[in-house]
C-alpha cells in the first residue's frame, strides 16, 4: 500500500483541481483550479520516472541516483539511474502550463474591465 500512496495523493489534488474548474463560478477559483491539476499532472510525471526500488550492490542499496556521471561507476549502478524522459516533457510542460495560466489570467482581467465581475453567470447574464 505504502507504494501507491503518492500516486493516490496525486489524484486526490489532481480531483480537487477538477473540483475547482467545474463547481465554481468565480473566475479566478477556476483558474487556480487549472493550475492546480496541471501541478498533480507534472507531479505524476516525474513520480513514474523516479526510480525507487534500486539496485542491490553487495551490503547497500543504490535509490534513484541522477545520470549526470558515468565514468568509473559499477555497471549495475546505471541500473538505478532516474528516467530523465519524464523530467523533460515537465520542464516542457511548465512553460506551455505558464503560458496557458498568463493568457486565462489576462481574459480574467479584461473580463472584469467589461463586466465588473468575476462570476460567470453574470457574465453569461450581461452578455449582449
Amino acid at each position: 500500500m505504502a507504494a501507491y500512496l503518492p500516486y493516490l495523493l496525486l489524484t486526490a489534488l489532481f480531483l480537487v483541481g477538477v473540483y475547482c474548474v467545474v463547481a465554481k463560478k468565480n473566475l479566478v477559483k477556476i483558474v487556480v483550479g487549472l493550475a492546480i491539476s496541471e501541478l498533480a499532472v507534472n507531479l505524476f510525471l516525474v513520480t513514474l520516472g523516479y526510480n525507487s526500488h534500486g539496485v542491490r550492490l553487495g551490503d547497500r542499496i543504490v535509490r534513484g541516483q541522477a545520470a549526470i556521471e558515468t565514468a568509473g561507476m559499477n555497471p549495475l549502478e546505471t541500473l538505478a539511474f532516474v528516467d530523465p524522459l519524464p523530467q523533460a516533457l515537465v520542464l516542457t510542460s511548465i512553460v506551455i502550463g505558464l503560458s496557458t495560466l498568463a493568457l486565462a489570467v489576462a481574459i480574467c482581467i479584461r473580463l472584469y474591465d467589461r463586466y465588473q465581475t468575476y462570476d460567470v453567470t453574470e457574465i453569461k447574464r450581461l452578455r449582449g
